[in-house]
């Protein structure tokens, strides 16, 4: 079917369409390159809704030359700008430096200890350096491993998870004695409230998370050092997969 009948198909059946269909309606002119503009053309849809909609859709090269003939000379509206190609490359520079560094912290027992704990534990579909955990030892180590290599000065924020019926001001304190930030701030905690299938064992200090401020570098590189550890690791043994 052809775009310009797809999308007149789609625009008189728009009223009975669910969100979701909607959504994939917009995004599939978007795939076959329209602009923002030509798109709210024929459904009626605004443009920060329709952003959102797309915003994970790159056009192709092809696409975009296409753009530019229908557009008269000088007319640079509706031209995707890459804004991030910047910062890609930024993180690109991060990532190829973490990796070089790699080989030699290797050889340091608590980058090591560290890296793997991160591995396991922490965060790692955010830009957000952190890490949730019981053990106050495991996030001390976390702590400590932050300022080693990656920023003295760092600063640290708290947050919990409660049940229902924990003390929270008692639980403030005793997370801040027991991974040695007096001072730390905490954000809102979150609490379970009692219901089906409650828990009988609780954990009388809940769960704490510990998070970097300001991480996104900081994040991005250790991504880049698990990934030195997977390495060898996957070649010796043929059974870790790619990806994060």
């Amino acid at each position: 079917m052809e775009a310009t009948s797809f999308a007149v198909e789609a625009a008189a059946t728009w009223p009975a369409l669910t969100r979701w269909e909607r959504a994939e309606t917009g995004r599939a002119l978007r795939r076959l390159g329209w602009t923002y503009g030509e798109i709210m053309e024929v459904l009626p849809v605004g443009k920060g809704t329709l952003a959102g909609w797309c915003k994970e859709i790159r056009l192709t090269s092809e696409q975009i030359e296409a753009i530019k003939a229908r557009r008269p000379p000088g007319v640079r509206t509706g031209i995707p700008v890459d804004t991030q190609r910047k910062r890609r490359l930024e993180i690109g520079d991060i990532c190829d430096k973490a990796r070089s560094e790699a080989a030699q912290l290797l050889k340091e027992p608590l980058w090591v200890a560290g890296t793997v704990l991160y591995w396991a534990e922490g965060a790692k579909t955010t830009n957000d350096l952190s890490l949730v955990n019981t053990d106050p030892i495991a996030l001390r180590l976390f702590i400590t491993w932050v300022r080693r290599y990656l920023c003295p000065e760092a600063g640290f924020v708290l947050s919990l998870h409660l049940h229902e019926g924990n003390d929270e001001p008692a639980a403030f304190a005793y997370w801040r004695r027991a991974v040695g930030l007096e001072a730390a701030r905490f954000t809102k905690t979150f609490i379970k409230p009692r219901g089906t299938g409650h828990r009988k064992n609780l954990l009388p200090h809940g769960v704490c998370r510990v998070r970097v401020r300001r991480s996104s570098d900081h994040w991005n590189r250790v991504m880049a050092w698990i990934e030195a550890i997977r390495e060898p690791l996957r070649e010796s043994t043929g059974t870790i997969p790619p990806g994060r």
